[in-house]
């Protein structure tokens, strides 16, 4: 949620676009992200449906092999994927974002007849022992397998300017999704999980405190840099990364308007998403900086930490 709250901003910042156009586009981004978690889950289907055709295709040949006469069709009747194909939720929510697999049917074709070569797909195909653990097991690895596959990765880091960003957090999201899934929980009718659900507490909460943030980062910006500019040593404010100065002024907003995150886990996040979005020494500056600023912002009064294991400075 911080990284879209940042990507947000920054972009806000950059088009010089006003508070609403950018609460507006926030909420349009994490939208964004259920639909990418999606086309990523629907690979799988997709995949074993270009594969199963490219099989029958193969017996028509006119100098067909033996493989080619006699080709194994488990994958088509592995019943993880199956019951993908006819969970209610996942079938709708693929009607309505899914047409991107369609057009790159060639391109499913092309990871399919490589992955046919490999070891574990002749494995899976030829062993005796069957079962929906063993099913599961498969397709984790298949998915494992597109996630890796650029051609594909492509296809979806041009769809959207985000993804590229997002792509690697949703992936792993769905792959320990589709770990927790088993026999008795999944079904045509279960409820498919997606990165962000406001039927779910927790999401609705975590969207709370995001949109809180959100609104803080951009009403404090000011008095953000004011702060700053008081701790700059040897730094010239209009030479500081622009990513820099957005990230402590989130921190700043996230010391003083979220009394239930101690001011450790927010300088921890912070420096975390210095890593991935700005220089490789600006773990070291922001760290230092927001040292300063919670020790001026504590005698001030302006941080008031309140909640479970948190004691008031």
């Amino acid at each position: 949620m911080r990284s879209k709250v940042l990507q947000t901003v920054y972009a806000g910042r950059c088009d010089e676009r006003d508070a609403i156009t950018v609460a507006k586009s926030f909420e349009y981004n994490i939208g964004k992200l259920n639909e990418l978690g999606v086309l990523q889950v629907a690979l799988l289907p997709r995949f074993v449906e270009e594969g199963m055709q490219l099989l029958e295709e193969g017996k028509k040949k006119f100098r067909p092999t033996e493989e080619d006469r006699n080709p194994s069709m488990r994958l088509g009747e592995n019943e993880f994927i199956r019951r993908m194909e006819d969970n209610f939720e996942l079938k709708k929510h693929r009607e309505a974002w899914c047409g991107c697999w369609e057009t790159h049917s060639d391109l499913v074709r092309e990871a399919f007849m490589d992955f046919r070569k490999r070891p574990e797909y002749t494995k899976y195909a030829y062993e005796e022992e069957r079962g929906f653990e063993k099913d599961k097991e498969f397709a984790i690895l298949l998915f494992r397998y597109l996630m890796n596959r650029e051609a594909l990765t492509a296809v979806l880091s041009e769809r959207s300017l985000l993804w590229e960003d997002d792509y690697e957090q949703i992936a792993q999201y769905n792959y320990m999704m589709l770990k927790t899934l088993t026999e008795e929980n999944f079904d045509e009718a279960m409820i498919w999980p997606v990165m962000y659900d406001k039927r779910e507490e927790k999401d609705e909460a975590d969207m709370d405190f995001a949109r809180q943030l959100l609104r803080d980062t951009i009403a404090c910006r000011e008095e953000s840099e004011s702060l700053i500019r008081g701790h700059l040593q040897g730094w010239e404010f209009d030479r500081v990364s622009k990513m820099d100065i957005l990230l402590i002024n989130m921190a700043v907003a996230e010391f003083t308007g979220c009394p239930s995150i101690p001011e450790k886990v927010t300088v921890d996040e912070y420096i975390e998403l210095s890593k991935e979005f700005s220089s490789e020494r600006s773990k070291l500056f922001i760290n230092g900086i927001l040292d300063k600023l919670v020790a001026e912002l504590r005698s001030k009064g302006r941080i008031k930490k309140s909640g479970r294991g948190l004691v008031e400075s």
